[in-house]
C-alpha cells in the first residue's frame, strides 16, 4: 500500500495536473485514455472529487463504489482507498487540501464534523442538473483564485469558497435522504424491526448490546450514514434510537416485576447494571428502582 505525503505525487500517479499550491489544489480533467493505475492508497490529505466512472471499483473501507452516474465522493486524511481498473469520462474535478492549510480556520473542525468524509463510496452523493452547476461554479471559482497571484486575500477566499462548497454538499445529502427514505422505505421502520429481531433471537447472548455497527451492517449502509439518515427521517441519531429501545424494554420488565434490577440489565446485554442504572435516570429521569416502586404501588 502507498502512503502519500504530498499533493503532488498523488497527482502525478493518477495523471492529473500538478498543484499550483503544495497544501491546496484543484484540477479538471485526467489523463487523455481516462484511466487511473490500479492502486491501494493512503494520504495525509483531504480528498474531494467529481467523476463520472465508466468502468472499474473504488472500494473506501469495505464497500464498493458504483459507477452508474457522476456523483461526488469525499476521502478523510489516512484512509485506505482502491482503485482497480478504473476509467473516466471527461468532466471532473478533484480537490485535494492539507490539514495545514485549514489550522487557525473555523474549516478545521468543520472538516471533522462533516458526517459523509466517514460514509463508504457506495454512499457518494448524486447530484442534480441545477446541484451540479452549483458545485461546478463553486469549483471553477476556486481554481481560478488558486492561480491567482497570491496575495493576503488568496486563502481566506479559497477557504471561504470550500465552506460553501461544502455546506451546499451537506444540503444535497439532506435531499438524497429524503429521496432515498421514499424510494427504499422508512429506515426507522426497518431499524426498529431489526432490533425487535435482535431480541427475539437472542443475539444479546452473543454480541451483547446491539451496536450501530451491527444494525448499518445489516441495512448494508455505514454507521454514519445510518444515523444521519435516521437523524433525517427521525430527529434522533442511531444510537439515539437503541437506547429508546433499551429503555422501552426496561420498563416493560420493571413493570412486570418478575426480574431484580442485575437480572434486568444482564437480559437486555449490558454487562454493567450501573451503567444500565445510568442510563435509565438518563433518560427516564429517576433509577430504575424508583421507576419500579412508582409503577408497582
Amino acid at each position: 500500500m502507498k502512503h502519500y505525503k504530498d499533493i503532488g505525487s498523488f497527482s502525478k500517479d493518477i495523471g492529473v495536473e500538478g498543484p499550483e499550491h503544495p497544501m491546496f489544489s484543484i484540477t479538471f480533467g485526467h489523463k487523455s485514455d481516462g484511466s487511473i493505475e490500479d492502486i491501494v492508497f493512503t494520504a495525509d490529505f483531504y480528498i474531494i472529487s467529481f467523476q463520472t466512472f465508466v468502468s472499474g471499483n473504488i472500494t473506501y473501507g469495505k464497500k464498493e463504489f458504483d459507477h452508474e452516474r457522476g456523483k461526488m465522493i469525499f476521502f478523510r486524511p489516512n484512509q485506505t482507498v482502491t482503485f482497480k481498473n478504473v476509467k473516466s469520462k471527461d468532466g471532473c474535478f478533484l480537490i485535494t487540501i492539507k490539514e495545514d492549510f485549514l489550522l487557525g480556520t473555523s474549516l478545521f473542525q468543520d472538516m471533522k464534523n462533516y458526517g459523509y468524509f466517514d460514509y463508504d463510496t457506495n454512499e457518494a452523493l448524486y447530484l442534480s442538473p441545477s446541484e451540479e452547476e452549483t458545485i461546478w461554479n463553486l469549483a471553477r471559482i476556486m481554481h481560478k483564485e488558486s492561480y491567482n497571484n497570491t496575495d493576503a486575500y488568496s486563502k481566506p477566499i479559497l477557504l471561504a469558497h470550500l465552506g460553501t462548497l461544502l455546506t451546499y454538499s451537506q444540503r444535497f445529502y439532506k435531499r438524497q435522504f429524503i429521496n432515498r427514505i421514499e424510494t427504499l422505505g422508512a429506515y426507522a421502520s426497518r431499524f426498529q424491526q431489526l432490533l425487535d429481531l435482535y431480541y427475539y433471537e437472542n443475539k444479546v447472548s452473543q454480541f451483547g448490546l446491539p451496536t450501530v455497527s451491527y444494525m448499518a451492517d445489516k441495512l448494508n449502509v455505514s454507521s454514519r450514514y445510518l444515523s444521519d439518515l435516521l437523524k433525517q427521517e427521525t430527529g434522533k441519531t442511531a444510537l439515539e434510537l437503541i437506547h429508546l429501545h433499551l429503555i422501552k424494554e426496561a420498563k416493560n420488565l420493571l413493570t412486570e416485576g418478575r426480574m431484580n434490577i442485575s437480572e434486568i440489565s444482564f437480559s437486555l446485554g449490558f454487562e454493567n447494571a450501573n451503567y444500565f442504572a445510568r442510563l435509565f435516570k438518563k433518560v427516564v429521569g429517576v433509577p430504575p428502582n424508583v421507576f419500579r416502586e412508582n409503577n408497582l404501588n
